[in-house]
């Protein structure tokens, strides 16, 4: 059997959506995306736990990452147990009950000329 590769907790420190994008939906969207991995033999039960500066944490919110498939999660569209807030500096605790890798992209297509910005989350444990 093969070491799994990744982690069981992670965490992105930077995350902001802009409440409008320039170009057609959903392509062109303004998003944050959790990129996750789940390179093992078992399903990844996924908690996220959304962090702000000014109030309490939202969350959790729970995705399954099938075994041996990905899964990009924009934080756009999560909605249970709320939507995450439009123009609000917010950060990410990202947790599984099995080792996975975590990488954070930001599409702003806020200017036509648009930024795509991709980064590892930082691995936590």
């Amino acid at each position: 059997m093969e070491q799994p590769i990744g982690k069981t907790r992670w965490a992105i420190a930077e995350g902001y959506i802009p409440s409008w994008s320039n170009g057609p939906d959903p392509e062109m969207t303004s998003h944050e995306t959790a990129c996750l991995l789940n390179a093992g033999d078992r399903d990844a039960q996924v908690r996220i736990t959304v962090y702000f500066a000014d109030r309490e944490p939202a969350g959790p919110y729970r995705v399954t990452v099938a075994a041996r498939r990905t899964l990009h999660v924009r934080f756009n569209e999560l909605k249970d147990p709320e939507p995450i807030p439009l123009d609000t500096d917010y950060a990410s605790v990202i947790e599984s009950d099995v080792p996975i890798v975590v990488q954070h992209t930001r599409l702003d297509s806020r200017q036509a000329e648009l930024a795509l910005l991709s980064t590892m989350a930082f691995p936590a444990g």
